[in-house]
């Protein structure tokens, strides 16, 4: 490519174009992501790692914590090998994966993305690995204290009964260290998903320390007036519920929706874990050791709806540019249906998610009992 054109333009000399920073990259969205990535890379090490093994008994802790760090390694391998293209590839056999091919070659990875970006592919490819790997590393959480580093991967059944009873932390202080990292590292969790270093990132971003701060302060407030005590398992509890409910409309909703949303998020979360949680036959039934359920299917649930309610049109338009999502219900402005018809699409695309992740984990946990 020649970049001999670009001699004449009145840009400083670290801004002209050459073989190494072609035209189609931005160097500022390129470090932001890269940043953004390894603030999400944080929360997984040392973050889940230093939390999943101080929240279980001392038994467990180092077992705990080895399945988060082997899991973060394993998942990197798996993604580049063949899970990032069935992810964000094509298969012309398949409209729901892409075709099961490495993401190692040099062409592609320091090719431009097919996204609305000016960011290489190994960029987009190392970002969505940092999600991948802490997704996996989230379903250790319901799997603690029941499960050794040998059968990781495999359901070995629910914790004896009075592990189940009496499951104390080992280490408070070491809680909230691990906590700390997963609440900061959320900002590049958040603030990347737009791939550029934009207004909506800066958004996202303030958006997600407003909602995680009021959702741990109303998680907090309900501990103290129904059982007349503070705990900072509640706590660490209130501000994942926050985190994991903005996350679907970080950039796309106004700061005020974003502290109604922490106030739903520390209360309803709360109320199917400390209440419904404790009177059904069937929680009582499901051994899930962190509350992974309640944090993140039922605050991911919440947040996705509430974001069908509160996305602002501007917002959108900034986001992706185009018209292809509806507004919030609350911001339909006299027309009512398009906004409807996205909170159909919310709910029915939270259906499908949960659909699809029973079916296919389901189908992976079989194949894995009939091989080990």
């Amino acid at each position: 490519m020649s970049f001999e054109r670009y001699q004449s333009w009145s840009l400083p000399s670290g801004l002209v174009p050459d073989e190494a920073s072609p035209e189609w990259l931005s160097k500022g969205d390129n470090a932001w992501e890269l940043t953004a990535t390894s603030f999400v890379g944080l929360q997984s090490v040392p973050g889940l790692v230093i939390l999943y093994g101080s929240m279980v008994k001392k038994k467990w802790a180092v077992n705990s914590a080895f399945m988060a760090l082997y899991a973060f390694a394993a998942a990197l391998l798996c993604w580049v090998l063949w899970a990032h293209q069935m992810s964000f590839g094509y298969y012309k056999n398949s409209p729901l994966v892409g075709k099961p091919v490495n993401s190692l070659s040099n062409v592609f990875l320091l090719g431009p993305t097919h996204v609305h970006s000016m960011l290489p592919n190994a960029d987009y490819v190392f970002y969505q690995f940092a999600f991948a790997a802490i997704t996996v590393i989230l379903l250790a959480g319901s799997l603690l204290g029941r499960m050794n580093f040998y059968a990781w991967m495999i359901f070995v059944g629910p914790r004896h009964s009075h592990d189940r009873q009496h499951f104390p932390p080992n280490n408070i202080i070491q809680i909230l260290g691990g906590a700390g990292f997963l609440w900061l590292g959320w900002t590049g969790f958040n603030g990347g998903s737009p791939l550029s270093a934009g207004l909506v990132t800066s958004l996202a971003v303030i958006n997600t320390h407003i909602c995680t701060a009021t959702s741990l302060l109303v998680w907090l407030a309900l501990d103290m007036a129904v059982y007349k005590k503070s705990s900072v398992i509640g706590a660490v509890q209130g501000m994942i519920t926050g985190l994991v409910c903005i996350t679907p409309g970080a950039g796309l909703v106004d700061p005020w929706a974003a502290a109604l949303m922490g106030v739903m998020s520390g209360s309803i979360p709360w109320y199917t874990m400390m209440n419904l949680h404790r009177k059904s036959a069937f929680f009582q039934s499901v051994d899930d050791t962190l509350g992974v359920f309640h944090t993140h299917a039922v605050a991911g649930v919440l947040g996705g709806l509430l974001s069908g309610l509160f996305a602002k049109p501007k917002l959108l338009n900034l986001m992706y540019g185009n018209d292809v999502y509806g507004p919030g219900l609350l911001h339909s402005r006299g027309h009512i249906y398009p906004g409807l018809k996205q909170m159909a699409y919310q709910f029915v695309g939270a259906v499908f998610i949960a659909a699809w992740n029973a079916v296919v984990t389901s189908i992976i946990c079989l194949v894995i009992s009939r091989i080990v």
